[in-house]
């Protein structure tokens, strides 16, 4: 047998070789690879495909999390091509390829399953990832497979989605290169995260969780609530936190945390190419052991004409700088506030209860769930609920006109709000016991994923119970 051909390419597929299928469980001579060099991940021989491991079910395990995995990272700009055997499978690569973390690959769904890959890839060239179907016998799809590896291209990842729940199998595919072996039931965001996962750059261990915070109307509130949320998520949990202040004209962050700083986020704006984790930190203002700001500059001296994609590649940056990430956006529309809204990982759409802020926050949650279709909707704040003297739409009306339910109703408090306003504090330093510093405190939790059940209060034991009991 010739030897294969070394490439510079780890991922480079080894297409001279020729193999005869040995059972993974029986003993011998383990047969060449035909998907030699293909990116398999860091896995031993105790991994287990989707569902094939005995004991606990890793399918429920994937669905629990990929929502929260998923969060961190997105497809880079590569062509995916998809053959499908199944309508289901179909159905699902298109819910798929509409999810915004998607949205730069370039993917192609075609009909035929891992037979039709092999006979389709004869005259055309392979891309960069290429996600197979297959309902045939394990002889019969590892032959297919030994087909593939002669038409592949070099660098090509093969992802293989099988009915067959069977560890040896499983064993057998990684051995010869399969990058993944899916086996449905399948999600939209199981199939997202196995692609993800062979894209993940091992210098960038994760991406902090983005939390975007927006009025359904000027003055309801959305930047207090962000800082306070910002500020509890340091405080409370100690984790790393960065507020973004992104109202450059307006912003109020400086004020909130009685900062002052030389720089802000208009200097990472200016220079997003520079922009590094030493410069960084130059430019955020300490707010706490865990807290940094980014701060507005709050000036009409100059216009901010900025491009969406500056917005975005500085958010990214600071993303992989720390595990939280607020974002406090002005109430205003442009490209770059809805670029940002629809890729953070949690939407907060903060209203008031009247009937403008009803109609803003129905627009700004239908917007958000067309364009995250496998994503949690929108959490919806109303704040300022109770103003003396204020007709206001009840909590459940304006819950069942938005389709959304409230995820947190914070009273009115002019006083309390004022003087923590006025100081420079958070509600929790001016207010710690106060209904209003509570609220905030479960709505900290809840972004950042630390919802506690609460159990609820045991009834004392009265007379009558015992003796009922004995």
């Amino acid at each position: 047998m010739p030897q294969s051909t070394e490439h510079a390419d780890p991922f480079d597929l080894d297409f001279e070789a020729e193999t005869e299928f040995d059972s993974p469980r029986g003993a011998g001579e383990s047969a060449p690879d035909p998907f030699a060099g293909l990116s398999t991940g860091d896995r031993t021989d105790e991994d287990s495909p989707s569902g094939a491991a005995a004991g606990h079910n890793p399918i429920a395990d994937m669905l629990a999390n990929a929502e929260a995995a998923l969060g961190d990272h997105t497809v880079p700009r590569i062509t995916i091509h998809v053959f499908w055997s199944r309508t289901e499978t179909g159905e699902l690569a298109h819910k798929a390829t509409a999810d915004r973390r998607m949205e730069r690959a370039n993917v192609v769904i075609h009909q035929g399953g891992l037979a039709g890959a092999v006979e389709h890839y004869q005259h055309e060239p392979t891309p960069s990832l290429l996600i197979v179907e297959t309902l045939d016998t394990t002889q019969a799809l590892l032959d297919y497979l030994g087909r593939l590896a002669e038409v592949c291209d070099p660098g090509t990842k093969v992802i293989v989605i099988g009915a067959a729940n069977d560890i040896g199998l499983y064993r057998e595919l990684m051995r010869r290169g399969v990058s993944e072996y899916l086996v449905p039931p399948l999600g939209p965001l199981q199939l997202i995260a196995a692609v993800t996962a062979l894209y993940a750059d091992p210098a960038q261990p994760f991406i902090g969780r983005q939390i975007a915070f927006c009025a359904a109307k000027g003055g309801a509130g959305a930047s207090t609530l962000a800082h306070n949320v910002a500020h509890l998520i340091s405080e409370q949990m100690g984790a790393n936190t960065v507020l973004v202040d992104l109202d450059l004209a307006f912003g109020t962050a400086g004020l909130d945390f009685n900062q002052d700083p030389l720089h802000g986020i208009a200097d990472a704006l200016s220079q997003p190419e520079r922009l590094d984790p030493v410069l960084m930190e130059r430019m955020m203002a300490r707010c706490g052991d865990h807290l940094s700001l980014f701060a507005a500059p709050a000036t009409l001296e100059r216009d901010y004409d900025i491009a969406p994609e500056t917005f975005e590649e500085v958010a990214h940056k600071i993303r992989a700088s720390t595990p939280y990430v607020v974002l406090d956006l002005p109430h205003a529309w442009s490209p770059w506030t809805r670029r940002l809204l629809v890729t953070s990982d949690d939407v907060v759409v903060v209203s008031e209860p009247d009937l403008a802020s009803l109609r803003n926050a129905k627009n700004l949650v239908d917007l958000v769930r067309a364009a995250r279709p496998n994503d949690s909707p929108p959490r919806v704040v109303l704040n300022k609920v109770g103003v003396p003297g204020r007709p206001e739409i009840p909590v459940r009306d304006f819950g069942e006109a938005l389709g959304v339910t409230p995820c947190m109703v914070i009273g009115f408090d002019a006083k309390l709000f004022g003087q923590a306003s006025n100081n420079g504090q958070m509600i929790a330093e001016v207010g710690p016991k106060s209904k209003q510093a509570e609220s905030l405190d479960s709505l900290a939790r809840m972004i950042g994923r630390r919802e506690t059940t609460a159990e609820p209060p045991s009834r004392p034991v009265s007379l009558l119970d015992r003796l009922f009991r004995k």
